[in-house]
Protein backbone atom coordinates (compact mmCIF):
# COMPACT_ATOMS: atom_id res chain seq x y z
CA UNK A 1 0.00 0.00 0.00
CA UNK A 2 0.85 3.87 -0.76
CA UNK A 3 1.31 6.78 1.29
CA UNK A 4 -0.78 9.04 -0.27
CA UNK A 5 -1.27 13.15 0.58
CA UNK A 6 -4.23 14.93 -1.05
CA UNK A 7 -4.14 18.55 -1.62
CA UNK A 8 -7.68 20.02 -1.29
CA UNK A 9 -10.32 19.00 1.03
CA UNK A 10 -13.31 19.91 -1.32
CA UNK A 11 -15.82 16.89 -2.69
CA UNK A 12 -12.66 16.11 -4.88
CA UNK A 13 -10.15 15.89 -2.14
CA UNK A 14 -12.07 14.77 0.58
CA UNK A 15 -13.75 12.19 -1.18
CA UNK A 16 -10.69 10.74 -3.09
CA UNK A 17 -8.81 10.55 0.39
CA UNK A 18 -11.14 8.82 2.03
CA UNK A 19 -11.96 6.15 -0.75
CA UNK A 20 -7.82 5.54 -1.05
CA UNK A 21 -7.86 5.17 2.80
CA UNK A 22 -11.25 2.92 2.58
CA UNK A 23 -8.98 0.48 0.10
CA UNK A 24 -5.90 0.18 2.75
CA UNK A 25 -3.88 3.19 1.29
CA UNK A 26 -2.08 5.29 4.07
CA UNK A 27 -3.42 8.72 3.59
CA UNK A 28 -3.03 12.70 4.64
CA UNK A 29 -5.68 15.29 3.32
CA UNK A 30 -4.27 18.90 3.96
CA UNK A 31 -6.22 21.57 4.11
CA UNK A 32 -5.20 25.27 4.99
CA UNK A 33 -8.30 25.87 7.11
CA UNK A 34 -7.31 24.81 10.74
CA UNK A 35 -10.94 24.85 11.71
CA UNK A 36 -12.12 22.45 8.72
CA UNK A 37 -9.29 20.12 9.56
CA UNK A 38 -10.20 19.93 13.38
CA UNK A 39 -13.66 19.46 12.20
CA UNK A 40 -12.39 16.43 9.80
CA UNK A 41 -10.49 14.94 12.22
CA UNK A 42 -13.79 15.06 14.98
CA UNK A 43 -15.24 12.76 12.23
CA UNK A 44 -17.55 15.69 10.68
CA UNK A 45 -17.84 15.87 7.02
CA UNK A 46 -17.27 19.72 5.53
CA UNK A 47 -19.70 18.82 2.89
CA UNK A 48 -23.13 17.58 2.65
CA UNK A 49 -22.43 13.85 0.83
CA UNK A 50 -24.44 10.61 1.51
CA UNK A 51 -21.87 7.95 3.24
CA UNK A 52 -19.14 10.17 3.46
CA UNK A 53 -19.15 10.85 7.47
CA UNK A 54 -19.28 7.14 8.01
CA UNK A 55 -15.78 6.41 6.00
CA UNK A 56 -14.08 9.29 7.37
CA UNK A 57 -14.73 8.31 11.03
CA UNK A 58 -14.24 4.49 10.24
CA UNK A 59 -10.96 5.48 8.44
CA UNK A 60 -9.73 7.75 11.07
CA UNK A 61 -10.27 5.74 13.95
CA UNK A 62 -8.14 2.89 11.87
CA UNK A 63 -5.74 4.86 11.68
CA UNK A 64 -5.81 4.82 7.72
CA UNK A 65 -6.40 8.75 7.16
CA UNK A 66 -5.30 11.79 9.26
CA UNK A 67 -6.12 15.59 8.08
CA UNK A 68 -3.37 18.45 8.64
CA UNK A 69 -2.60 21.80 7.81
CA UNK A 70 1.32 21.10 7.45
CA UNK A 71 1.85 20.44 3.94
CA UNK A 72 5.24 19.98 4.48
CA UNK A 73 4.84 17.16 6.47
CA UNK A 74 2.45 15.72 4.25
CA UNK A 75 3.84 15.93 1.07
CA UNK A 76 7.98 15.17 2.47
CA UNK A 77 8.06 11.38 2.55
CA UNK A 78 4.28 11.00 0.02
CA UNK A 79 4.86 8.42 -2.56
CA UNK A 80 1.88 10.28 -4.62
CA UNK A 81 0.49 13.59 -4.04
CA UNK A 82 -2.83 14.13 -5.52
CA UNK A 83 -4.27 17.72 -6.12
CA UNK A 84 -8.11 18.63 -5.51
CA UNK A 85 -8.09 21.66 -5.35
CA UNK A 86 -10.47 24.12 -6.84
CA UNK A 87 -10.45 25.70 -10.67
CA UNK A 88 -13.11 27.81 -10.23
CA UNK A 89 -14.43 29.73 -13.13
CA UNK A 90 -13.25 33.58 -14.42
CA UNK A 91 -15.48 35.94 -15.97
CA UNK A 92 -13.81 34.82 -19.39
CA UNK A 93 -14.94 31.22 -18.97
CA UNK A 94 -11.45 30.33 -18.29
CA UNK A 95 -9.95 28.17 -15.48
CA UNK A 96 -8.29 29.72 -12.67
CA UNK A 97 -5.56 27.99 -12.23
CA UNK A 98 -4.05 29.70 -9.15
CA UNK A 99 -4.26 26.81 -6.56
CA UNK A 100 -2.80 24.46 -8.49
CA UNK A 101 -0.07 26.64 -8.94
CA UNK A 102 0.27 26.97 -5.09
CA UNK A 103 0.25 23.94 -4.34
CA UNK A 104 2.36 23.02 -6.77
CA UNK A 105 5.30 24.81 -5.26
CA UNK A 106 4.33 23.34 -1.52
CA UNK A 107 5.02 20.25 -3.27
CA UNK A 108 8.54 21.02 -4.97
CA UNK A 109 9.88 22.65 -2.07
CA UNK A 110 8.75 19.88 0.48
CA UNK A 111 9.42 16.06 -1.58
CA UNK A 112 12.20 14.44 -0.28
CA UNK A 113 11.71 11.81 -2.28
CA UNK A 114 10.93 10.28 -5.98
CA UNK A 115 6.94 11.11 -6.27
CA UNK A 116 4.52 10.97 -8.77
CA UNK A 117 2.12 13.82 -8.63
CA UNK A 118 -1.85 13.28 -9.51
CA UNK A 119 -3.53 16.21 -11.08
CA UNK A 120 -7.46 15.30 -10.12
CA UNK A 121 -8.88 18.80 -10.21
CA UNK A 122 -10.43 19.28 -13.84
CA UNK A 123 -7.79 21.66 -16.02
CA UNK A 124 -7.56 23.00 -19.36
CA UNK A 125 -5.65 20.37 -21.97
CA UNK A 126 -2.43 21.02 -21.26
CA UNK A 127 -2.28 22.18 -17.84
CA UNK A 128 -0.41 19.18 -16.02
CA UNK A 129 2.67 19.88 -18.67
CA UNK A 130 2.83 22.84 -17.03
CA UNK A 131 2.26 21.87 -13.59
CA UNK A 132 5.41 19.24 -14.19
CA UNK A 133 7.44 21.97 -15.71
CA UNK A 134 6.47 24.22 -12.17
CA UNK A 135 7.40 22.12 -10.06
CA UNK A 136 10.70 21.12 -11.80
CA UNK A 137 11.80 25.34 -11.95
CA UNK A 138 11.27 25.18 -7.72
CA UNK A 139 12.08 21.72 -7.19
CA UNK A 140 14.74 21.84 -4.11
CA UNK A 141 15.81 18.54 -3.53
CA UNK A 142 17.42 15.96 -6.05
CA UNK A 143 14.42 14.22 -6.35
CA UNK A 144 12.18 12.33 -9.60
CA UNK A 145 8.67 13.90 -9.74
CA UNK A 146 6.18 13.35 -12.45
CA UNK A 147 3.23 14.37 -13.18
CA UNK A 148 -0.18 12.43 -14.10
CA UNK A 149 -3.71 13.27 -14.98
CA UNK A 150 -6.38 11.15 -12.84
CA UNK A 151 -9.78 13.44 -13.49
CA UNK A 152 -12.79 12.28 -11.39
CA UNK A 153 -16.24 11.34 -12.84
CA UNK A 154 -18.23 11.75 -9.55
CA UNK A 155 -21.72 13.47 -9.09
CA UNK A 156 -22.17 15.32 -5.99
CA UNK A 157 -24.90 13.65 -3.75
CA UNK A 158 -22.97 9.77 -4.90
CA UNK A 159 -19.97 10.97 -5.27
CA UNK A 160 -18.12 7.89 -2.38
CA UNK A 161 -20.35 5.22 -4.63
CA UNK A 162 -18.98 6.96 -7.87
CA UNK A 163 -15.72 7.01 -6.90
CA UNK A 164 -15.54 2.99 -5.27
CA UNK A 165 -17.39 1.28 -7.88
CA UNK A 166 -16.27 3.60 -11.02
CA UNK A 167 -17.60 2.33 -14.83
CA UNK A 168 -13.48 3.61 -15.32
CA UNK A 169 -10.83 5.18 -13.95
CA UNK A 170 -8.86 7.45 -16.09
CA UNK A 171 -5.37 8.18 -16.06
CA UNK A 172 -2.69 10.38 -18.11
CA UNK A 173 0.87 9.82 -17.84
CA UNK A 174 3.57 10.51 -19.89
CA UNK A 175 5.99 7.48 -19.10
CA UNK A 176 6.19 4.11 -17.68
CA UNK A 177 6.88 4.80 -14.31
CA UNK A 178 4.30 6.89 -13.67
CA UNK A 179 1.67 4.64 -15.18
CA UNK A 180 2.56 0.98 -13.51
CA UNK A 181 3.01 3.31 -10.51
CA UNK A 182 -0.79 4.77 -10.46
CA UNK A 183 -2.07 1.53 -11.83
CA UNK A 184 -0.79 -0.02 -8.80
CA UNK A 185 -2.30 2.70 -6.58
CA UNK A 186 -5.81 2.07 -7.76
CA UNK A 187 -5.30 -1.64 -8.24
CA UNK A 188 -7.18 -2.36 -4.75
CA UNK A 189 -10.50 -1.21 -6.29
CA UNK A 190 -10.47 -3.55 -8.80
CA UNK A 191 -12.01 -1.06 -11.91
CA UNK A 192 -11.68 -1.17 -15.31
CA UNK A 193 -8.13 1.47 -16.27
CA UNK A 194 -7.94 3.51 -19.28
CA UNK A 195 -4.85 4.36 -19.55
CA UNK A 196 -3.81 7.21 -21.86
CA UNK A 197 -1.55 10.55 -22.65
CA UNK A 198 -1.78 13.16 -20.34
CA UNK A 199 -3.16 15.72 -22.45
CA UNK A 200 -6.16 13.16 -23.65
CA UNK A 201 -6.88 12.19 -19.78
CA UNK A 202 -7.73 16.29 -19.32
CA UNK A 203 -9.74 16.38 -22.49
CA UNK A 204 -12.00 13.00 -21.78
CA UNK A 205 -12.75 14.96 -18.72
CA UNK A 206 -14.35 18.04 -20.57
CA UNK A 207 -15.32 15.84 -23.39
CA UNK A 208 -17.68 13.57 -21.02
CA UNK A 209 -19.12 16.43 -19.40
CA UNK A 210 -20.13 19.00 -21.79
CA UNK A 211 -21.63 15.47 -24.19
CA UNK A 212 -23.76 15.15 -21.03
CA UNK A 213 -24.49 19.05 -20.74
CA UNK A 214 -25.37 18.86 -24.39
CA UNK A 215 -27.75 15.84 -23.96
CA UNK A 216 -29.46 17.97 -21.35
CA UNK A 217 -29.61 21.08 -23.49
CA UNK A 218 -30.82 19.47 -26.41
CA UNK A 219 -34.02 17.73 -24.44
CA UNK A 220 -35.03 20.90 -23.06
CA UNK A 221 -34.95 22.09 -26.71
CA UNK A 222 -36.95 19.55 -27.59
CA UNK A 223 -39.12 20.10 -24.76
CA UNK A 224 -39.84 23.92 -25.37
CA UNK A 225 -40.69 22.58 -29.16
CA UNK A 226 -43.25 19.72 -27.64
CA UNK A 227 -45.19 22.34 -25.63
CA UNK A 228 -45.83 24.64 -29.07
CA UNK A 229 -46.54 21.71 -31.35
CA UNK A 230 -48.48 19.79 -28.82
CA UNK A 231 -46.51 16.80 -28.41
CA UNK A 232 -44.83 15.44 -24.59
CA UNK A 233 -41.43 15.21 -23.78
CA UNK A 234 -41.75 12.41 -21.65
CA UNK A 235 -43.79 10.23 -24.36
CA UNK A 236 -40.98 11.45 -27.05
CA UNK A 237 -37.82 10.69 -24.23
CA UNK A 238 -39.35 7.17 -23.83
CA UNK A 239 -39.24 6.45 -27.56
CA UNK A 240 -36.07 7.70 -27.90
CA UNK A 241 -34.96 5.20 -24.62
CA UNK A 242 -35.00 2.33 -26.57
CA UNK A 243 -32.71 3.20 -28.93
CA UNK A 244 -28.85 1.87 -28.01
CA UNK A 245 -27.32 4.88 -29.63
CA UNK A 246 -28.98 6.79 -27.81
CA UNK A 247 -29.58 5.55 -24.14
CA UNK A 248 -31.77 6.21 -21.25
CA UNK A 249 -30.17 8.69 -19.28
CA UNK A 250 -29.97 12.68 -19.41
CA UNK A 251 -33.32 12.64 -21.34
CA UNK A 252 -35.51 14.14 -18.58
CA UNK A 253 -36.63 17.70 -19.62
CA UNK A 254 -36.36 20.67 -16.67
CA UNK A 255 -35.19 23.64 -15.77
CA UNK A 256 -31.40 23.04 -17.10
CA UNK A 257 -28.18 22.00 -15.30
CA UNK A 258 -26.53 23.47 -12.56
CA UNK A 259 -23.73 22.50 -10.02
CA UNK A 260 -19.78 22.91 -9.95
CA UNK A 261 -18.91 21.18 -13.29
CA UNK A 262 -21.22 21.13 -16.52
CA UNK A 263 -21.79 25.23 -16.13
CA UNK A 264 -17.78 25.73 -15.70
CA UNK A 265 -16.59 22.66 -18.11
CA UNK A 266 -18.81 23.88 -21.08
CA UNK A 267 -17.70 27.69 -20.27
CA UNK A 268 -13.95 26.50 -19.99
CA UNK A 269 -14.14 23.96 -23.03
CA UNK A 270 -15.69 26.86 -25.03
CA UNK A 271 -13.02 29.15 -24.11
CA UNK A 272 -9.61 27.26 -25.20
CA UNK A 273 -11.39 26.76 -28.34
CA UNK A 274 -11.53 30.11 -28.97
CA UNK A 275 -8.04 30.48 -27.88
CA UNK A 276 -7.07 28.26 -30.69
CA UNK A 277 -9.68 30.14 -33.19
CA UNK A 278 -12.01 27.61 -33.55
CA UNK A 279 -15.95 27.65 -32.58
CA UNK A 280 -17.49 25.09 -30.74
CA UNK A 281 -20.78 25.95 -31.96
CA UNK A 282 -22.58 22.73 -29.96
CA UNK A 283 -21.44 23.41 -27.02
CA UNK A 284 -22.06 27.41 -27.29
CA UNK A 285 -25.65 26.23 -28.03
CA UNK A 286 -25.76 24.60 -25.21
CA UNK A 287 -24.46 27.06 -23.08
CA UNK A 288 -27.33 29.30 -24.52
CA UNK A 289 -29.68 26.65 -23.89
CA UNK A 290 -29.23 26.17 -20.58
CA UNK A 291 -29.21 29.68 -19.41
CA UNK A 292 -32.54 30.49 -21.14
CA UNK A 293 -34.23 27.38 -19.55
CA UNK A 294 -33.11 28.28 -16.36
CA UNK A 295 -35.68 30.75 -16.01
CA UNK A 296 -38.58 29.72 -18.15
CA UNK A 297 -41.15 28.69 -15.01
CA UNK A 298 -40.73 32.34 -14.56
CA UNK A 299 -41.50 33.58 -17.42
CA UNK A 300 -44.34 31.03 -17.61
CA UNK A 301 -45.61 32.31 -14.45
CA UNK A 302 -45.79 35.96 -15.42
CA UNK A 303 -47.47 35.32 -18.65
CA UNK A 304 -50.22 33.53 -16.25
CA UNK A 305 -50.03 36.23 -13.47
CA UNK A 306 -50.11 40.18 -13.74
CA UNK A 307 -47.59 40.34 -10.86
CA UNK A 308 -45.90 38.64 -7.51
CA UNK A 309 -46.08 41.38 -5.70
CA UNK A 310 -47.74 40.65 -2.38
CA UNK A 311 -48.38 37.00 -3.33
CA UNK A 312 -46.65 34.33 -0.88
CA UNK A 313 -44.65 32.14 -3.72
CA UNK A 314 -44.08 28.46 -2.04
CA UNK A 315 -40.72 27.67 -3.20
CA UNK A 316 -39.63 23.87 -3.22
CA UNK A 317 -36.12 23.04 -3.68
CA UNK A 318 -32.80 25.26 -3.51
CA UNK A 319 -29.79 23.18 -4.34
CA UNK A 320 -29.37 22.16 -7.79
CA UNK A 321 -29.93 18.65 -7.44
CA UNK A 322 -31.08 16.58 -4.63
CA UNK A 323 -28.54 15.00 -2.38
CA UNK A 324 -26.12 17.63 -1.85
CA UNK A 325 -26.44 21.37 -0.33
CA UNK A 326 -24.71 22.87 -3.31
CA UNK A 327 -26.02 26.14 -4.79
CA UNK A 328 -23.23 26.33 -7.67
CA UNK A 329 -25.70 27.50 -10.63
CA UNK A 330 -28.70 26.11 -9.09
CA UNK A 331 -32.01 27.27 -10.85
CA UNK A 332 -32.93 28.76 -7.38
CA UNK A 333 -30.67 31.37 -7.57
CA UNK A 334 -32.30 32.83 -11.05
CA UNK A 335 -35.31 32.93 -10.20
CA UNK A 336 -35.34 33.94 -6.68
CA UNK A 337 -33.91 36.98 -7.52
CA UNK A 338 -36.77 37.80 -10.11
CA UNK A 339 -39.45 36.86 -7.55
CA UNK A 340 -37.76 39.27 -4.96
CA UNK A 341 -37.85 42.35 -7.31
CA UNK A 342 -41.46 41.74 -8.56
CA UNK A 343 -42.05 42.04 -4.68
CA UNK A 344 -42.83 38.38 -3.67
CA UNK A 345 -43.54 36.89 -0.16
CA UNK A 346 -41.29 33.90 -0.62
CA UNK A 347 -41.97 30.62 1.61
CA UNK A 348 -38.34 28.18 0.67
CA UNK A 349 -38.18 24.85 2.01
CA UNK A 350 -35.10 22.64 1.02
CA UNK A 351 -34.33 19.73 3.51
CA UNK A 352 -30.19 20.71 4.08
CA UNK A 353 -29.83 24.01 1.42
CA UNK A 354 -31.60 26.80 3.15
CA UNK A 355 -28.75 27.70 5.63
CA UNK A 356 -26.52 27.87 2.32
CA UNK A 357 -29.03 29.88 0.20
CA UNK A 358 -29.66 32.15 3.69
CA UNK A 359 -26.30 33.26 3.41
CA UNK A 360 -26.78 34.92 0.01
CA UNK A 361 -30.20 35.92 0.76
CA UNK A 362 -30.72 36.68 4.86
CA UNK A 363 -34.29 35.43 6.64
CA UNK A 364 -36.21 38.87 6.17
CA UNK A 365 -37.21 41.77 3.74
CA UNK A 366 -34.98 41.18 0.48
CA UNK A 367 -35.18 44.07 -2.03
CA UNK A 368 -38.89 44.73 -2.59
CA UNK A 369 -40.23 40.90 -1.42
CA UNK A 370 -39.62 39.37 1.80
CA UNK A 371 -37.80 35.20 2.04
CA UNK A 372 -38.94 32.48 5.03
CA UNK A 373 -36.71 29.62 5.18
CA UNK A 374 -39.49 26.64 6.23
CA UNK A 375 -39.07 23.27 7.62
CA UNK A 376 -41.52 21.98 6.24
CA UNK A 377 -42.83 21.69 2.76
CA UNK A 378 -47.02 22.46 4.41
CA UNK A 379 -45.79 25.61 6.04
CA UNK A 380 -44.57 26.83 2.31
CA UNK A 381 -47.64 25.95 1.02
CA UNK A 382 -50.45 26.80 3.65
CA UNK A 383 -52.56 29.89 2.22
CA UNK A 384 -49.48 29.91 -1.08
CA UNK A 385 -51.09 31.72 -3.86
CA UNK A 386 -48.38 30.35 -6.12
CA UNK A 387 -45.88 27.78 -6.09
CA UNK A 388 -42.64 26.58 -7.96
CA UNK A 389 -40.85 23.81 -7.79
CA UNK A 390 -37.08 23.86 -8.46
CA UNK A 391 -35.45 20.87 -7.15
CA UNK A 392 -36.78 17.18 -7.38
CA UNK A 393 -36.45 15.86 -3.31
CA UNK A 394 -37.93 13.16 -1.94
CA UNK A 395 -39.72 15.19 0.40
CA UNK A 396 -41.06 17.19 -2.76
CA UNK A 397 -42.03 13.89 -5.02
CA UNK A 398 -43.69 12.48 -1.64
CA UNK A 399 -46.39 15.53 -1.42
CA UNK A 400 -49.79 14.05 -3.15
CA UNK A 401 -51.61 16.82 -5.55
CA UNK A 402 -54.28 16.61 -2.95
CA UNK A 403 -51.90 18.38 -0.95
CA UNK A 404 -51.62 21.68 -2.93
CA UNK A 405 -55.44 21.64 -3.37
CA UNK A 406 -56.34 21.53 -0.23
CA UNK A 407 -53.28 23.91 1.46
CA UNK A 408 -53.02 26.24 -1.22
CA UNK A 409 -55.21 29.48 -1.43
CA UNK A 410 -54.67 29.22 -5.35
CA UNK A 411 -53.52 25.90 -6.17
CA UNK A 412 -51.08 27.06 -9.32
CA UNK A 413 -48.10 24.91 -9.21
CA UNK A 414 -45.14 25.30 -11.61
CA UNK A 415 -43.06 22.19 -11.90
CA UNK A 416 -39.38 22.72 -13.13
CA UNK A 417 -38.83 19.11 -12.57
CA UNK A 418 -41.72 17.34 -14.06
CA UNK A 419 -42.40 15.32 -10.94
CA UNK A 420 -46.23 14.72 -11.50
CA UNK A 421 -48.13 13.21 -13.71
CA UNK A 422 -50.28 15.94 -15.82
CA UNK A 423 -53.56 14.08 -15.57
CA UNK A 424 -53.46 13.29 -11.74
CA UNK A 425 -53.09 17.04 -11.06
CA UNK A 426 -56.21 17.88 -13.31
CA UNK A 427 -57.93 15.37 -11.35
CA UNK A 428 -56.91 16.97 -7.97
CA UNK A 429 -57.89 20.63 -9.18
CA UNK A 430 -54.45 21.88 -9.35
CA UNK A 431 -53.72 24.13 -12.52
CA UNK A 432 -50.36 22.68 -12.99
CA UNK A 433 -47.41 23.62 -16.15
CA UNK A 434 -44.50 21.93 -16.30
CA UNK A 435 -41.65 21.24 -18.96
CA UNK A 436 -42.09 20.04 -22.39
CA UNK A 437 -45.65 18.43 -21.23
CA UNK A 438 -49.83 20.00 -21.82
CA UNK A 439 -50.30 22.23 -19.18
CA UNK A 440 -53.62 22.05 -17.43
CA UNK A 441 -54.74 25.79 -17.93
CA UNK A 442 -58.02 25.27 -16.84
CA UNK A 443 -58.75 22.83 -14.12
CA UNK A 444 -62.03 22.48 -15.60
CA UNK A 445 -61.00 20.26 -18.55
CA UNK A 446 -59.70 16.80 -18.25
CA UNK A 447 -56.32 16.13 -19.98
CA UNK A 448 -56.74 13.04 -22.47
CA UNK A 449 -55.62 9.20 -21.58
CA UNK A 450 -52.91 8.07 -23.06
CA UNK A 451 -53.21 4.37 -24.09
CA UNK A 452 -50.85 1.51 -24.21
CA UNK A 453 -51.33 -0.45 -27.63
Amino acid sequence: MFKIAVAGTGYVGLVAGVCFAEVGHQVTCVDIDENKVTLMKSGVSPIYESGLEELMQKNFKAGNINYTTDYKAAYREADAIFIGVGTPEQPDGSANLSYIATVARQIAESVEKDCLVVVKSTVPVGTNDKVEQFIQDFLVNDVKVEVASNPEFLAQGSAVHDTLYAERIIIGTESKWAEEKLMKIYEPFHLPIVSVNRRSAEMIKYASNDFLALKISYMNDIANLCELVGADIEDVARGMSFDERIGSKFLNAGIGYGGSCFPKDTKALEYIARQHKYELKTIKAAIDVNKEQKIKLYKKASKRLITFSGLKVAVLGLTFKPGTDDLREAASLDNIPLLLDQGADIYAFDPVGSDNFAKRYPEGNSGKGTITYVSNIEHALDGANVCFIFTEWGEVKAITPETYKTLMKTPLVFDGRNIYKVDEMQEAGVEYHSIGRKSTIRTGLKEPKHVEL
